[in-house]
C-alpha cells in the first residue's frame, strides 16, 4: 500500500515542481492488478490464519475475487464478482467498499471426509435458493476480514494499516477519493498536500522506495 501511494506521489510531483498548498485539480493513476493482490497478501492475508489466499482479476467496472480456506481440513477455494463501490485512502480512512453481483461458486474443495461435502454443499443450496442470500459476506466477516452493512462487503484496512506509522504519515499526505475498475487496472482518483508531502519526503527518497517495488519486483499471484 505504501509503494502505491509513493508511486502517485512521485507522478505527482513531476507533473506539478511548481505547484504550491494543496493540488486541486483531480488526476487519476492506473495501478495494476499485480499491485492490487500484493496488496491483499500484505495487509489481508498474511494477517488471517485461516485465509490461505485472496484476489482478483479486475475488468471493466467489476472485479471477480477469489478467497482460499482452510479451516479444521477443509480447504475449499471461492469465487464471486463483485463491483467497486468505494475506495477512500487518506490518514483517518483506508477503506474499500465492494457490492454483490453474483452469487457464490465454489471452484474447488478438499474435504476431511464426505459428511463435510454433503455438508457444505447443501448449506450452500439453503443459502442461495432458499434464504435468498449468499454466504460468502457470513464467511468473511466471521474471519474479520470484512464487514457486512446494507448488503456491501467493507474492507476496512485501517486494523492493519492504522497501526503503521510511516504508511499513515504518508497517508496525511496523499488523499485518494475513489477509483474505478478497468481490465487489469485499478485507475485511482485523487490529490496531494505537495508542501507536506515534501517537505519531510526527499526526492532521493522517493525514487529509492519506486525502484525498490516495482511491477518486476512482485511475484504475480497465480490467477485461477
Amino acid at each position: 500500500m505504501q509503494t502505491i501511494i509513493s508511486n502517485i506521489s512521485a507522478r505527482l510531483k513531476q507533473a506539478y515542481q511548481k505547484a504550491e498548498d494543496y493540488i486541486e485539480d483531480e488526476r487519476e493513476f492506473p495501478m495494476s492488478q499485480v499491485f492490487l493482490n500484493a496488496t491483499f497478501q500484505r495487509f489481508v492475508t498474511d494477517n488471517v490464519r485461516m485465509l490461505k489466499d485472496l484476489h482478483a482479476d479486475l475488468h471493466d467496472d467489476w472485479l471477480r475475487l477469489y478467497a482460499t480456506l482452510d479451516y479444521n481440513g477443509l480447504n475449499i477455494t471461492l469465487s464471486v464478482d463483485l463491483k467497486l463501490v468505494l475506495m477512500e485512502l487518506n490518514k483517518k480512512s483506508q477503506l474499500i467498499v465492494f457490492e454483490q453481483i453474483d452469487e457464490t461458486t465454489i471452484l474447488d474443495a478438499k474435504y476431511p471426509s464426505v459428511f463435510h461435502k454433503g455438508g457444505v454443499q447443501c448449506a450452500l443450496w439453503f443459502y442461495q435458493k432458499v434464504l435468498n442470500k449468499d454466504p460468502l459476506g457470513m464467511i468473511l466477516e466471521k474471519l474479520n476480514v470484512i464487514k457486512v452493512k446494507d448488503d456491501l462487503l467493507y474492507l476496512d484496512l485501517n486494523r492493519w494499516l492504522g497501526k503503521n506509522k510511516s504508511i499513515i504519515d504518508t497517508l496525511s499526505k496523499v488523499n485518494v477519493n475513489h477509483a474505478v475498475l478497468r481490465e487489469a487496472q485499478l485507475v485511482v482518483f485523487g490529490n496531494v498536500n505537495l508542501v507536506a508531502l515534501f517537505s519531510k519526503i526527499s526526492s532521493e527518497r522517493l525514487e529509492s522506495n519506486i525502484s525498490d517495488f516495482t511491477e518486476s519486483d512482485v511475484t504475480p499471484i497465480k490467477q485461477k
